[in-house]
């Protein structure tokens, strides 16, 4: 009997780390099951999430089978244990070089811009001004920019690496929130940009945050 996994996410329009594993998990076409947190209710969200989680954060990922269970937290974690316990989604690309480089991309989302997070918070569904930026922030966008850039002119597209990858998954909540805040891109990245957020997992994880939104949850 194959694995159950059970992904346990927080708040859709603003949980940019559960989006990183969902996203992987539904561009692969592994099936899973959804448990959702309410993030930002003080008292009650930490207390929920450590039903789950050892870390106290969304995600985490639940791997059942053979009668065990076991937990997997920090969405980088969870998308390189999918990777390896399913070669066959080609979540990361087969060459070796190309694989390094995607992972070092994905890495640097994962460790850094801790401007870009603080300044361009995620909120998935809605339409925000963009705010004065800070230089650092200034400088963390245009790095990413460059990334991106970069990366589609070695591999030509679709997406960084060619197919869709983990990096692409990492970067995924920046793109939104790129579009949720107008942030300026060239051509070539604001038509990467267009793709990702056309992902069938992109458009069922918008669905899922209007539905908060609508409902009064964020």
């Amino acid at each position: 009997m194959p694995a159950r996994y059970t992904l346990v996410i927080g708040t859709a329009n603003w949980s940019s780390w559960s989006l990183r594993p969902w996203l992987a998990l539904t561009q692969a076409g592994m099936p899973f099951e959804t448990v959702k947190i309410r993030l930002r209710q003080q008292g009650e969200t930490k207390k929920a999430i450590l039903k789950h989680s050892p870390s106290g954060k969304v995600p985490a990922l639940k791997i059942t089978e053979r009668g065990k269970t076991v937990t997997v937290w920090d969405s980088l974690a969870i998308c390189e244990t999918l990777a390896e316990r399913h070669p066959k989604a080609r979540l990361w690309p087969a060459d070796a070089a190309t694989r390094a480089i995607a992972r070092a991309h994905a890495a640097e989302m994962h460790s850094g811009f801790p401007n870009v997070r603080d300044q361009l918070s995620m909120y998935f569904v809605e339409r925000r001004p963009l705010p004065a930026l800070r230089e650092n922030t200034q400088a963390e966008i245009a790095r990413i920019l460059s990334l991106w850039a970069s990366a589609l002119k070695a591999h030509k597209g679709p997406f960084l690496f060619g197919r869709f990858s983990i990096a692409d998954a990492m970067y995924a909540p920046v793109v939104s929130r790129f579009v949720t805040y107008g942030v300026k891109t060239p051509p070539g990245v604001s038509a990467y940009m267009a793709r990702v957020m056309a992902l069938p997992g992109m458009l069922a994880w918008g669905r899922m945050a209007q539905q908060d939104v609508d409902a009064g949850i964020a």
